[in-house]
């Protein structure tokens, strides 16, 4: 097995403030008009540490960010990394309910949020919840106005005292990698959202490896588009940067316009993100307005990427570094196409095991699969999980004796170690006794010239137990029938396959992170078979 990177830093803190020895006058972080070397950056971070100090947080205390990818959430995850605080995410979209879920689980101290994004007032939605949080004794509001019971940005920043940043220094010099540094919660498209605790040393290989992958350096300039609050975000996203001293961008919404002019304003070299990103970029009539020269890397991930759309990237647009790859809450990424791999390769694979992981594939008994064969996808060592939050039932299960973690997806492996993608376990149905994947009947239908997105469900069937549902997005001006897909179908996959129901939609319901959101088109249509509203 290949090693992983090593960290040449004991914790995330000791990597924060290397980069002021390493990277102090560069450029580190530009949002709208505030524009941060590494020294000022990192000096920021120590105020807002000590600040958390003065608040009463002690090293292993939970601090919670609920807000969109801005300067202040940078400084707040720095800030509390040395401070010896443990990170919680919170998902942008969630409401009042959700978050206090999250916040009640994970015990937070204080939060970090914003009163004014898209019209919303999350200190609002939390405390029409209802929900009584204990353990909240502070909450921060980083963008709009603070309200009663909060503090403002710059109020809390100025709580903090110089006994208070001496202090900070010394937590910082204390950890090391078996320290816990964050808890992301999963996504919870495929059941209750699970609390994932991950150490500074395991943390520290996610974002070392993100920068050998993709070559990233202190000359690059970083449109960070994914969200924080998830593990691209935050841990291939600001700890990656900080790891090569790239200049962070920090995006609140995606807007195709927004994009391509910063890109063009400011230099962007680098521009990850979901495959929709680059489809609305593409896409986008503006796009032969802007200088786009500049853009040297993308890296997406999907189980359903078109290859049509790798090729246009290639062709189209500048970048001399396309990647794909897989990834987990619980793993980081953990397979990556390589540089030299073809269009083809990168559009339907996720590339090969990164340094340090293992990969394997297994049947429902554990048994390891040939090549070719799909099974559940097992992976060891990396940046795996320490375990789940106050829940070593959901640990056990997941995690094996050996360090097996069960992921709940399903692939197959080539004779080269290439992995592709077909499924979530709980996704996978069976047509008239042949299982039947859902990535990889998405993958077939992104090959007709009309489809722009594909999604597909298993639904109850009388003859053959369970049967295929296609949820369609169609290009613009194109107007197939559900009988054209249909007949295109059985000409270009198994009859198992083939899905006997077409349902054309606007659009998909996705995560913050570009997943589909199966469960919602699956209630859907429950909702449908008993009378409910559609």
């Amino acid at each position: 097995m290949t090693a992983a990177p090593a960290a040449r830093w004991s914790s995330i803190a000791a990597l924060i403030d290397a980069a002021v020895q390493r990277f102090g006058s560069r450029e580190a972080l530009v949002d709208d008009e505030t524009r941060l070397t590494y020294g000022e950056l990192v000096e920021r971070a120590r105020l807002f540490g000590a600040a958390l100090v003065v608040s009463g947080i002690e090293p292993g205390d939970r601090v919670a960010i609920w807000a969109f990818n801005s300067a202040e959430w940078v400084v707040a995850a720095l800030g509390l990394f040395k401070a010896g605080a443990v990170l919680v995410p919170i998902n942008t979209r969630f409401k009042g309910g959700e978050a206090a879920d999250i916040l009640a689980r994970s015990r937070a101290k204080v939060l970090v949020t914003v009163t004014d994004f898209l019209g919303t007032d999350y200190v609002a939605m939390l405390r029409d919840a209802g929900v009584e949080l204990a353990d909240l004794t502070t909450i921060v509001v980083a963008r709009g106005a603070a309200v009663a019971g909060t503090d403002s940005w710059d109020d809390f920043l100025a709580c903090g005292t110089d006994a208070a940043a001496a202090e900070v220094d010394r937590r910082s010099a204390a950890l090391g990698p078996e320290d816990p540094s964050d808890i992301l919660f999963t996504s919870g498209t495929t059941g209750f959202p699970k609390g994932v605790v991950q150490t500074h040393g395991r943390t520290l290989c996610v974002a070392a490896d993100w920068v050998v992958m993709t070559g990233l350096d202190a000359e690059d300039r970083y449109l960070m588009v994914n969200p924080y609050f998830h593990m691209f975000g935050l841990k291939a996203g600001i700890l990656a940067a900080v790891c090569a001293g790239a200049t962070m961008l920090p995006l609140a919404v995606f807007d195709a316009g927004v994009v391509l002019s910063v890109v063009a304003g400011e230099g962007i070299t680098v521009l990850p993100g979901p495959p929709t990103l680059y489809q609305g970029i593409l896409d986008d009539p503006r796009r032969d307005h802007y200088d786009l020269s500049t853009l040297r890397v993308a890296v997406t991930g999907a189980a359903d990427i078109p290859v049509e759309l790798i090729r246009r990237l290639d062709s189209e647009l500048p970048f001399s570094l396309i990647v794909t790859g897989y990834g987990l809450t619980e793993t980081g990424t953990a397979a990556a196409t390589l540089p030299d791999d073809d269009v083809e390769t990168i559009a339907t694979t996720v590339g090969c095991a990164r340094p340090g992981f293992e990969l394997r594939i297994v049947d429902g008994r554990g048994s390891q699969v040939p090549p070719g064969v799909a099974g559940e996808i097992l992976l060891r060592g990396g940046s795996v999980m320490s375990h789940y939050l106050d829940d070593p039932v959901a640990t056990a299960e997941a995690l094996s004796s050996d360090g097996w973690l069960r992921t709940g997806d399903l692939g197959t492996v080539d004779p080269s170690g290439y992995l592709r993608i077909v499924g979530r376990s709980k996704d996978m149905f069976i047509v008239g006794g042949f299982n039947a994947y859902p990535a990889e009947i998405e993958n077939a239908l992104l090959r007709h010239p009309d489809i722009r997105q594909a999604a597909v469900i298993g639904i109850p069937d009388e003859r053959l137990g369970e049967v295929g549902m296609a949820f369609v997005v169609v290009k613009p001006g194109a107007v197939p029938t559900q009988a054209d897909l249909i007949g295109w179908s059985r000409g270009h996959m198994a009859n198992f396959k083939v899905p006997r129901v077409v349902e054309f939609v606007e659009e998909l319901p996705l995560t913050a992170t570009g997943k589909v959101l199966k469960d919602v088109l699956r209630d859907r249509v429950a909702q449908r078979q008993c009378g409910g509203p559609a």
